[in-house]
């Protein structure tokens, strides 16, 4: 798995000052310890899967410098389709999380799928481990996954969001982030392996951003299976190399030639 720390989200997130940055390096630091291993937990593991999620997560919650929402939660007193049927209700289940939770319908059975009891503990989905949590459980419920792979933001601010408010800041996050893994994925390297079919991991991911930048249609998933064999027998046979689908030094010097200008 691409490698995902707090020092990831700062790249992608805007700068504050002052309280507003004390409070992002709050958020940021508390989520460091917990993200690699959550993220993979909800198999969000790819690059386009992880900038995805990062760049709708990085929105919502306005840069990484809150886990609850602005407003007092007023707006939701007596919504019944969201559960709230006792006085307070609105209040007191307001919008928390890196993708807002709302209403105590929601709380209970995000609570019960994580194994907390947010409905009578509502204020701890806005602790930042948590918080993260309780985003990647609502991204696999609603197979936000899928869209992520066919790189559909427009698919995926739907799932998040229920409509595309905020579409221009989500394509923003969405291409910093990119663009930072982008840096790690094409980091310089003292040697790269010779890669197969059957191979897997991040340096396969390199691959495949490789042969994009080449003008080659390949899935970013981190896998050499057929589909990357079959590209990067292409990529050979337009470069004058042996099309064997193996990648070798050979190929690499080639793609070398198309990644990006900090490679």
């Amino acid at each position: 798995m691409l490698t995902v720390t707090s020092d990831t989200l700062r790249a992608i997130a805007p700068r504050f000052s002052g309280d507003k940055a004390a409070r992002q390096d709050e958020i940021l630091t508390r989520i460091n310890d917990e993200l690699a291993t959550t993220l993979e937990r909800y198999a969000i593991n790819t690059a386009l899967r992880i900038a995805h999620f990062l760049a709708q997560t990085a929105h919502e919650s306005a840069g990484f410098r809150t886990t609850e929402e602005f407003a007092s939660g007023d707006a939701y007193e007596g919504r019944s389709d969201l559960g709230n049927t006792e006085p307070g209700d609105g209040m007191r289940y307001k919008g928390r999380g890196l993708i807002q939770l709302t209403g105590r319908a929601n709380y209970r059975a995000f609570g019960e799928a994580v194994g907390i009891a947010l409905e009578d503990e509502p204020e701890r989905a806005a602790e930042p481990a948590l918080s993260l949590v309780i985003a990647c459980e609502y991204w696999r419920r609603r197979d936000i996954n899928a869209h992520a792979d066919r790189d559909d933001i427009i698919a995926a601010t739907w799932a998040v969001n229920g409509g595309l408010n905020g579409l221009d800041d989500r394509r923003a996050c969405l291409a910093k982030a990119k663009a930072e893994l982008a840096r790690h994925l094409f980091a310089p390297a003292t040697a790269l392996p010779v890669l197969r079919q059957g191979t897997r991991g991040p340096v396969v991911a390199r691959l495949q951003h490789g042969l994009r930048e080449a003008g080659i249609t390949v899935g970013l998933d981190g896998d050499f299976g057929p589909g990357t064999k079959a590209a990067v027998i292409t990529f050979q046979n337009q470069a004058g190399l042996v099309a064997d689908g193996i990648v070798g030094a050979a190929s690499w010097a080639r793609l070398a030639r198309n990644e990006p200008a900090n490679a």
